[in-house]
């Protein structure tokens, strides 16, 4: 069978959708050795990180040209079994569709978005997931939002298949990941790492807020505060709360970092944070665990199935919980030593082996239906709207 995905996203820095679906392919092309793969991408480099097997076709990186003309003609030239997408599909669409839909928070919190985002997602994902064969998401969490999103959706329509941390992300002896850190951002000594773009429901600015309290309550603190993603439109209102805590010589913003970057940073941290708002599930967290490194991450979302008791839970909205939580993980050894091992535990159940053999075997539930039973995405259910 062959099999197309939408993987656009690879080498464009969309961090979450661009590791699922780079993961997602590499564990494709060493297990499906019957199928065909053909990758739609939109840069050059996307070539170079996709294994030998895994054949690529190029399509627009604007979204308008890439859903309205090139996915389609694309999809009519290689006649595939199904399409895999992210969120939408293209406009007239004459395959199967199978789309990965990680959360609705435009839906459920649309301030965390611009309002034009919000409002574009709002329409073409639910004229996708009306359409698409089956919905997958990586959590429980994540399908029950979809469900009450999407009422009219089939429960068995939506199928959850858990995500992993990639296999790069393990323990590296400590001394070494610490000089890298150091050659690399000229940061040296113990630091608290977070990850995420700098965005509203990644929760930097109560982040940043907590760890000015924990500097102030515990002086003999000496660690550094560092944040690594890239800038949005948010971001200037994260920095500026840097500027104002008081201790912002001791915060540092990284930017967007590579994959080895972030290995080495998971690595030399004392402890990783992660007080999001909401999250459709939290690769970062795990791939901090899959690092042998302690969490404090949020009670709320989906975080609590994904790290189950594997990290110290607070409320993103208390100042002083999230201060407490990290104290108590610097300042007693047994207790961060032992989060680090559950930690390991837990991420280890994670596999993206797995993860891709799941998904194909969904792919094959859908192209091995009778072509009258599969709805597709068409341009005549637009003309409806």
């Amino acid at each position: 069978m062959r099999f197309a995905v939408d993987a656009h996203a690879i080498g464009r820095h969309q961090t979450g959708n661009e590791v699922y679906i780079r993961s997602l392919l590499n564990a494709f092309a060493s297990q499906a050795r019957d199928c065909e793969f053909v990758a739609y991408v939109s840069t050059d480099t996307a070539r170079d990180v996709l294994p030998a097997g895994i054949r690529t076709s190029r399509v627009a990186a604007n979204p308008f040209r890439r859903l309205g003309l090139d996915l389609a003609m694309r999809l009519r030239q290689d006649r595939p079994d199904l399409l895999h997408v992210q969120y939408t599909a293209p406009v007239g669409c004459p395959t199967p569709v199978v789309v990965s839909v990680h959360d609705v928070s435009f839906l459920e919190h649309p301030e965390y978005f611009t309002r034009d985002r919000a409002l574009q997602l709002r329409w073409t994902v639910r004229r996708t997931v009306r359409r698409a064969a089956k919905v997958l998401t990586g959590c429980e969490f994540s399908k029950q939002s979809i469900l009450r999103a999407y009422s009219e959706l089939d429960e068995k329509k939506v199928v959850v298949v858990p995500y992993a941390a990639a296999p790069e992300f393990r323990p590296l002896p400590r001394e070494a990941a610490q000089a890298a850190v150091l050659d690399r951002f000229s940061v040296s000594g113990p630091f608290i790492l977070t990850v995420g773009d700098l965005q509203p429901r990644k929760n930097q600015i109560g982040l940043i807020r907590a760890f000015a309290r924990l500097v102030r309550a515990y002086p003999q603190i000496k660690h550094k505060l560092a944040l690594a993603g890239k800038d949005t439109w948010f971001a200037g209102r994260v920095r500026e709360a840097a500027r104002q805590s008081g201790v912002a010589d001791r915060i540092h913003f990284f930017g967007f970092v590579s994959d080895d970057d972030l290995l080495r940073l998971y690595n030399a941290c004392d402890l990783f944070a992660f007080p999001s708002f909401y999250e459709g599930f939290g690769l970062p967290a795990l791939e901090a665990m899959a690092c042998g490194r302690a969490v404090v991450c949020s009670s709320t979302s989906a975080l609590p199935e994904v790290v189950d008791g594997a990290a110290i839970l607070t409320d993103p909205y208390s100042v002083d919980e999230i201060a407490r939580a990290m104290a108590d993980l610097l300042l007693d050894s047994e207790l961060r030593i032992r989060m680090e091992r559950l930690g390991l535990r837990r991420a280890a159940l994670f596999n993206w082996q797995n993860t891709a053999k799941r998904t194909l075997e969904v792919f094959h539930e859908v192209a091995e239906r009778p072509a009258l039973a599969v709805e597709t995405v068409g341009s005549s259910s637009m003309a409806r709207r």
